[in-house]
């Protein structure tokens, strides 16, 4: 379909994609993505379906060209914002390569009059305050994607670099906005949010995408929420998520918000702002 590199399967479960990166898959044969999608089901309750569901967030998406298959990267992240603030989801936008990538995110909620979380790359800490200066005014919060620092999309292109504790308090105390670290999902990573303490902590695997260990955001939530709540704020999860029932078994295992990816690209190519609309209905309400 019009060449996009979504496959638009009828259940998005990683298995339609295996292994295309760049594209709409993951790492190690997206085994990864695979394991997000359905380790929720483990965590079912009868006494969740009643439940208030958890704030929705689109994920901090970049690649609209590579990833996606878009023609014009700014074309979509302004139909992807749009979009999804048009129907109901609260936003964020991510960091690449070049720095259109963050700067065309930026450009779409400043259109709309939109502010979001935004999440930047572990570049060395300058340029990080550079980008948070880009920013400031249209952040809700100012996040770092720890478990980027090798990944395989940005790979020899830019220098990226593993961070610690005292850099991330550098940078949240440039930022002066709530502050985030995305990117849980190693037991170290649990002693990093003991050491630094951040406003919120989001576990994630960036969707299968990162060379990593294997295993779920759902199973390390369960594994590891109570104690990331401790000491941080909030916990968020992204990762695999694909229905009202999966949203309600993380608000059961402790998330305060989740976040959402390949289905609103999926949404959006598929049907435009309608289908982004009918999407968010289905996670809410059906």
């Amino acid at each position: 379909m019009n060449g996009y590199k979504c496959h638009f399967c009828a259940e998005c479960d990683g298995h339609g994609c295996l292994g295309e990166l760049p594209g709409m898959g993951g790492v190690f044969e997206s085994a990864n993505f695979i394991a997000n999608c359905a380790a929720w089901k483990k965590y079912y309750t009868d006494a969740s379906d009643n439940d208030a569901l958890l704030p929705i967030r689109l994920a901090p998406i970049t690649g609209g060209v590579e990833n996606v298959g878009y023609e014009d990267e700014a074309a979509f992240y302004f139909d992807l914002i749009e979009a999804c603030s048009q129907a109901g989801f609260l936003l964020s936008i991510g960091d690449g390569y070049p720095d259109a990538k963050i700067r065309g995110g930026l450009e779409a909620m400043q259109r709309y009059g939109k502010t979001g979380a935004v999440f930047i790359k572990p570049y060395p800490n300058p340029r990080i305050f550079e980008r948070i200066d880009w920013v400031r005014e249209s952040a809700e919060l100012i996040g770092v994607d720890i478990d980027s620092y090798n990944i395989v999309t940005m790979r020899n292109l830019v220098h990226l670099e593993q961070k610690d504790a005292h850099s991330l308090k550098e940078i949240r105390r440039y930022a002066q906005k709530p502050f985030a670290i995305k990117g849980i999902f190693l037991p170290e990573n649990v002693e990093l949010v003991k050491e630094l303490r951040p406003d919120i902590a989001v576990i994630s695997n960036h969707g299968g995408r990162i060379e990593t260990r294997r295993g779920s955001t759902a199973d390390f939530l369960a594994e590891y929420g109570n104690t990331l709540r401790k000491f941080a704020g909030e916990v968020w999860v992204d990762g695999g998520l694909r229905s009202r029932a999966d949203i309600a078994a993380a608000k059961q295992l402790g998330a305060a918000q989740v976040m959402i990816g390949r289905p609103c690209i999926t949404a959006l190519l598929s049907n435009g702002a309608i289908g982004v609309q009918e999407l968010y209905r289905r996670l809410t309400v059906d």
